[in-house]
C-alpha cells in the first residue's frame, strides 16, 4: 500500500505548486535584480519550466477530466487546457533560448505572468467548481501525487545526464 499523501485533497496539492512555483518566480526576480549570473537564471528557469510541465501534466491527465465529468463544463476545462497550451508554449521558447541572451528575462517574466493569469483563474472557478461538484477530491489526491512523483523521478536522470 503506497504511503498516504501530505495532502488533504487534490486541490491541496495543486496549489501547493502553485505556491512554490510563484516562490520560484520571486527567486528568479531577484536573481535578476542582483545581477546574477546568466547559468544561476538558467538553472532555475529550467526547474521552473520543469514544474510547470509536471503539474500541467498531471491536471491535465488526471484532474481535468475528472472535474469536467463531474461539472459538465467543458468550456472552462477547454480554456484551461487553452492556458497550458500557451504556457507550453513559453516553456519551449525560454528552453530554446540562451540565458544569457536578448529577451531571456523578459520571457521568463512573461511565463510568470501567464501562469499568475491561469492560478487565479483556476482557483476562482475551476477549484471553486471541483469543490461543489459530486467529485472525491481527497481520493484525487494520491493518483495526482503518484503521478506527479512519477514525472519528477523521470525528469530527474535527464538532469543529471545534463548535469555530468
Amino acid at each position: 500500500m503506497p504511503p498516504p499523501t501530505p495532502y488533504e485533497n487534490a486541490i491541496d496539492l495543486l496549489d501547493a505548486d502553485h505556491k512554490a512555483v510563484k516562490q520560484l518566480f520571486i527567486q528568479y526576480d531577484a536573481l535578476c535584480e542582483d545581477g546574477a549570473p546568466a547559468e544561476d537564471k538558467q538553472q532555475l528557469a529550467e526547474k521552473i519550466c520543469n514544474e510547470i510541465a509536471i503539474h500541467a501534466q498531471i491536471e491535465e491527465e488526471i484532474f481535468y477530466p475528472e472535474v469536467r465529468k463531474a461539472t459538465g463544463d467543458d468550456a472552462l476545462i477547454d480554456e484551461a487546457q487553452q492556458e497550458h497550451a500557451a504556457a507550453k508554449e513559453a516553456v519551449a521558447a525560454i528552453q530554446g533560448m540562451s540565458a544569457g541572451g536578448e529577451g531571456y528575462d523578459e520571457a521568463v517574466q512573461g511565463l510568470a505572468r501567464l501562469i499568475d493569469q491561469h492560478v487565479l483563474e483556476e482557483r476562482e472557478q475551476i477549484f471553486l467548481q471541483a469543490q461543489y461538484a459530486a467529485l472525491d477530491l481527497r481520493g484525487l489526491a494520491e493518483p495526482l501525487a503518484r503521478r506527479k512523483a512519477q514525472l519528477k523521478k523521470k525528469s530527474a536522470p535527464k538532469k543529471a545526464k545534463e548535469a555530468a
